[in-house]
């Protein structure tokens, strides 16, 4: 039998991937107003459950804006990114990157997210991050929201569950695609759109307990997210004929925890449940199989006339996905179970898990990569993955991450994998190229950057950079195409 070999296209994006709330800091500087993120607390590990993690009550915002409150918000200090963007970058080109992903912070544009007018300073800032990327031949990809609505949006209309919002992001992204126009061609509408069904607040500045029907305020902010997506498409069209807009997803995987049939069909429900968000975004319209859920769950979104045929006529050009795990579905909840903060299923005994709990699965990204090509036959993105570590700084300065190229290595291997199965994969960004404010839990020890930074959890150090040893190692990844691992 002949031996097959598959390579990574010549034209393949390697780089990394962050959000703005998680790096930049700076988060009252030169007009910025709140958002969502900027209300998250550090709970220590010893004190942090699933639910205390993400979600945000009416009471805490309170606090936290009367100052009745000795909470720590970690992701307004970020790693100062916002001051150091230029030595990041350096860094980032020294690596050899072709592609960095960031996130717009949409109230550093318009501080309430209702403003009549955009605020120069943040604009000028991102002309200055654009720049200092094209200085170093780096393509930018670019987020609308990542977790970071106004609160402004919050306080107003409840974040995503008010229809005013859509027009309000529309207006936010007409802004910037005009403003940078010139600069940017590869845009991502919102960051792991299911976020809003997982935690309202994060993924949609909705705070739950204000609602009499948490469930029914969700998926009304999310059909006001898919609207506000199709329309930031036609109008990233009209303004960059050549640009192009990517939907993104947090691809939980499923697997049937035995052959029982039974676990079979829960698992087929669960990843019909996580498809269901690039469903609507690639092929233009609410997937039947949902129907049976919003009956069973009292669920009725209200629709505008032209709702439907808005999301039909502005689809997405490419899908995006962050991949970091697997889970198993099973009806029997018997069995030891993950410790990942987020998503929770029983252990996979044949997967080993990093520090945080979350299952690592290789050839899970080849199986993921695979259905999703199969569904849609659109371009695939994976621009986050990698693995959140605790890294030890040894005497000398160095720091041997032999772990984190491992991961990383196996899971680039079934990238390839991949490609050769005939999947149109684009380019891979790791998550986190450089230390940050971890999303879900706020911590700095949870590490995932080839680039070390001197921050602790409770928000001492110098913000020093350092080179890990996977630093020299995906240099020679991306100077290679992927062929030196």
């Amino acid at each position: 039998m002949a031996q097959f070999k598959s390579k990574f296209p010549e034209n393949f994006y390697w780089g990394g991937a962050t959000a703005a709330n998680q790096i930049e800091g700076a988060f009252d500087v030169d007009g910025k107003g709140l958002s969502a993120a900027d209300f998250v607390e550090y709970i220590p590990k010893a004190e942090r459950t699933k639910d205390n993690a993400m979600e945000i009550t009416s009471e805490q915002i309170r606090k936290s804006l009367s100052g009745e409150t000795t909470a720590r918000y970690p992701k307004r200090e970020g790693i100062d990114f916002f001051h150091n963007y230029k030595e990041d970058i350096a860094l980032l080109a020294e690596m050899g990157f072709i592609a960095f992903r960031f996130s717009i912070h949409w109230s550093r544009i318009f501080p309430n997210g209702y403003d009549e007018t955009p605020n120069e300073a943040g604009l000028q800032f991102y002309d200055n991050v654009l720049d200092e990327l094209a200085k170093h031949k780096i393509e930018p990809v670019v987020t609308l929201s990542h977790y970071e609505t106004p609160y402004g949006l919050t306080e107003r209309y409840n974040g995503w569950v008010g229809r005013e919002t859509v027009d309000h992001f529309v207006r936010y992204a007409e802004t910037v695609f005009t403003r940078y126009k010139n600069k940017v061609k590869l845009w991502i509408s919102f960051n792991e759109i299911n976020m809003i069904t997982i935690s309202p607040f994060t993924g949609g500045g909705i705070l739950s307990d204000k609602e009499d029907n948490p469930m029914q305020a969700k998926y009304q902010g999310l059909h006001h997210q898919f609207v506000a997506s199709s329309l930031a498409t036609k109008k990233l069209h009209e303004i960059i004929p050549d640009g192009k807009m990517g939907c993104m997803l947090a691809r939980m995987t499923f697997y049937p925890n035995t052959p029982n049939p039974e676990d079979v069909l829960k698992a087929q429900r669960e990843n019909q449940d996580n498809l269901f968000f690039t469903d609507v975004h690639a092929r233009g319209e609410y997937p039947k199989y949902m129907d049976r859920f919003f009956i069973e769950n009292d669920i009725k979104i209200v629709k505008e006339t032209g709702d439907d045929e808005i999301i039909k006529q502005y689809p997405v050009d490419y899908i995006t996905i962050s991949y970091y795990m697997s889970l198993l579905s099973s009806v029997s909840p018997e069995g030891e179970t993950t410790a990942g903060n987020l998503f929770n299923s029983l252990k996979n005994p044949y997967l080993q898990a990093s520090d945080w709990g979350w299952q690592i699965d290789p050839i899970g990204l080849r199986v993921t990569l695979n259905d999703l090509y199969d569904r849609y036959q659109l371009p695939i993105f994976i621009v986050e993955n990698g693995i959140g570590a605790y890294d030890k700084v040894e005497e000398d300065g160095s720091i041997h991450d032999d772990y984190r190229i491992d991961y990383l290595r196996k899971h680039i291997e079934q990238m390839k994998e991949a490609i050769g199965d005939g999947v149109n994969l684009i380019g891979y960004l790791a998550w986190g190229p450089i230390d940050l404010v971890s999303m879900s839990t706020s911590e700095m020890s949870k590490r995932y950057g080839f680039i070390y930074v001197d921050k602790d959890d409770e928000g001492n150090g110098t913000l020093e950079r350092s080179r890990k040893d996977s630093f020299f190692w995906y240099k020679k990844v991306i100077e290679s195409n992927g062929e030196e691992l």
